[in-house]
């Protein structure tokens, strides 16, 4: 190996990738796993959502390795590595990013506007019995050119919306034409892929406002409160039972002399022995989870999750907020700051840990991970809604095919929003890492005398000194997703106090919420029992 590939911080990078790539695929495999139907599992079902998640992790799991990358090209002075000194080197290493970006989004869009759609277009027709393969594959293609219609829309509108106005603006409507296809071949397509990805991140905001907002304020507190006995459920479920049994044999005393039941207490009746089957069913989960070694434990290692959960975004995001509120250039910059005003723990401690790699790595994806857990206790408690009608409930080992890759669907568009939340909360870290700068200062009492100081790049500093991670230059290619993403994320804070108030006010969870509804099959029952 010669040249920056024999940096020994460049083979611990591509020693580390290869790992998180495998832990990846495997926590995407037991998560999937974990939630899906023993009883209807599908194997393409399985593969496309494990394959999806897997390529939207992997994609966020590349934010760290850009950075570090930017950053490794520098001293700590502000002047270049011997290897780095050459911008051929350094192009090198960014068009290699930048493939790295081009082929995940890639796949990204591919799975979100082909494959995830065709398979569950493919498990809705296979209900029905009478329809063959040959046409549920026909039925599932016809759904699918619509979100490919979608797609080629995206990446040609990001393809031909000027971001600058054209130099000649009394040029012909040709000129005017070819000087957008001379940009579109000298942007190698970055604006038509970032154009795409943004506005699938635009969709990931409304999930992350919807589903995480809520479920940070839930998993803490969830976490804190605790469950309440299983004993305790146990006795109260068996006196519901007992209660029940009563109220039956009173309505069916009133037809022991041969009368017949009228038709209120045949209804009655009937809601009742409905009832019944729930809590029996609620009886056996109840004896299944005191039973549980995992119950035990829980309870046990609780006051070490409560000790180890924080609300992680709500103090960051707002003070992030303000200062761009009170420092940013304005609504048509994408509230873009210039400098450090308001002092950021975080980006702080990121941009502290990021020159001893990979300690920000781990911290990037204990950040991640949190995100994708606190949605996922969002999605549980509340399901998968279409404004107010509710498609599907997401249950551990009971969850359909159609409902598993929507979950699929939703977890790749809030962890596509992850990289810019990172941003919101160390908007100095995701644009330049630790890279420092050497500015050129002339004393004005002092003639002659010319000195250098180091200082920390940001969005003030000259661009032919500091280099912008590819992944900045994706999410915030066009101004006004910038300046959505701003309010998206107040509305994000408004509803995150808003669970929180909810969650406060409710008392603790049974131990097998969720577990059994009104509405489930005896199926489902047999299921989650065996």
């Amino acid at each position: 190996r010669t040249g920056h590939t024999s940096e020994p911080g460049f083979f611990l990078g591509s020693c580390l990738s290869r790992e998180v790539f495998l832990v990846i695929l495997s926590f995407c495999w037991v998560y999937i796993r974990k939630y899906q139907s023993r009883q209807e599992s599908e194997v393409i079902s399985t593969i496309t959502a494990i394959c999806a998640l897997a390529i939207a992790l992997i994609t966020s799991a590349l934010l760290p390795v850009d950075i570090f990358l930017v950053s490794y090209m520098k001293h700590p002075n502000g002047t270049y590595k011997e290897w780095a000194e050459n911008n051929e080197t350094r192009g090198q290493i960014e068009d290699t990013v930048l493939y790295a970006y081009y082929s995940l989004y890639s796949l990204l869009l591919f799975c979100v506007f082909l494959w995830i759609p065709f398979v569950y277009f493919y498990y809705e027709e296979k209900d029905d019995d009478n329809i063959n393969k040959c046409s549920q594959v026909k039925n599932a293609l016809k759904y699918t050119i619509g979100f490919i219609i979608v797609c080629a829309a995206l990446l040609l509108i990001g393809a031909f919306v000027p971001l600058e106005a054209p130099p000649n603006q009394n040029g012909t409507q040709w000129e005017k034409m070819q000087y957008l296809f001379e940009e579109l071949g000298n942007n190698h397509g970055v604006p038509a892929l970032s154009f795409s990805i943004s506005s699938l991140t635009l969709i990931g905001m409304l999930a992350v406002i919807t589903y995480t907002a809520y479920g940070m304020s839930v998993l803490p507190l969830n976490l804190i409160k605790g469950t309440r006995s299983v004993v305790y459920e146990r006795l109260e479920n068996t006196e519901d039972i007992e209660e029940v049994e009563h109220q039956m044999e009173k309505i069916k005393a009133k037809c022991e002399d041969g009368r017949p039941l009228s038709s209120r207490d045949r209804r009655n009746l009937q809601e009742f022995e409905d009832k019944l089957q729930v809590l029996q069913r609620r009886g056996r989960h109840l004896e299944i989870a005191e039973s549980h070694c995992c119950t035990k434990v829980g309870s046990a290692l609780r006051p070490l999750k409560v000790r180890h959960t924080n609300t992680l975004s709500g103090p960051h995001l707002t003070r992030s907020r303000l200062d761009k509120a009170l420092h940013s250039a304005g609504i048509s910059s994408g509230f873009m700051v210039f400098g450090t005003n308001l002092t950021n723990p975080l980006n702080e401690l990121l941009l502290t840990l990021q020159p001893v790699f990979p300690l920000d790595y781990v911290l990037i994806t204990v950040i991640t991970m949190y995100f994708v857990f606190t949605s996922m206790a969002g999605i549980r408690n509340m399901g998968i809604w279409f404004f107010w009608i509710r498609l599907y409930k997401i249950r551990p080992k009971r969850t359909r095919p159609q409902a598993l890759l929507f979950l699929c669907m939703i977890l790749l568009l809030i962890v596509l929003h992850t990289s810019f939340m990172i941003y919101s909360l160390a908007p100095q870290y995701v644009m330049y890492g630790s890279q420092n700068y050497l500015l050129q200062v002339t004393p004005g009492w002092v003639w002659n005398n010319t000195t250098w100081t180091t200082k920390t790049c940001d969005a003030d500093a000259p661009q032919d000194e500091c280099t912008v991670t590819k992944s900045y230059l994706f999410l915030h290619k066009f101004w006004f997703f910038s300046t959505i993403y701003y309010f998206g994320n107040w509305v994000f804070i408004g509803v995150f106090l808003i669970g929180l108030l909810v969650s406060c006010c409710k008392g603790k969870k049974s131990v097998i919420e969720g577990e059994v509804e009104a509405d489930d099959s005896d199926m489902s029952e047999d299921e989650y029992v065996h």
